[in-house]
């Protein structure tokens, strides 16, 4: 049998982002994929992480920066504007931000996102 989805969990974050999960740990219980809509404010970053989990961004609105560490030692940087998106693999290390506007996402992990699964570097601002 389906399983309607009649609202998001609202996850809390510091820094303005909102996160509203529809399928994921903390709303379904599901352990294997999470769905979130994401809101976060312009000139938002986030701490780099190194998740254990594949992550597709789809980007609805604004424009969303992803710097992702090289094997060469650098750091590729990547521009997903509105209607495209990006997959990061489990063990990069990525760092996501957004550009002078507010931006709108939807982000798909497998497994599914956990804070303890993001592996975030708690020294980077």
């Amino acid at each position: 049998m389906p399983e309607l989805i009649a609202a998001p969990t609202r996850i809390p974050v510091p820094g303005g982002k909102v996160i509203d999960e529809y399928v994921g740990r903390v709303t379904t219980g599901t352990e294997s994929v999470s769905v979130a809509h994401m809101v976060a404010p312009g000139g938002w970053s986030e701490p780099a992480q190194a998740p254990s989990f594949d992550e597709v961004t789809l980007v609805l609105r604004g424009t969303v920066h992803v710097e992702v560490d090289s094997p060469e030692g650098g750091v590729d940087s990547l521009r997903v504007p509105a209607g495209q998106a990006v997959l990061t693999r489990a063990g990069e290390r990525v760092r996501y931000s957004t550009g002078e506007e507010e931006t709108e996402y939807v982000a798909v992990c497998l497994p599914a996102f956990s804070p303890e699964a993001a592996n975030r570097d708690e020294t980077t601002a």
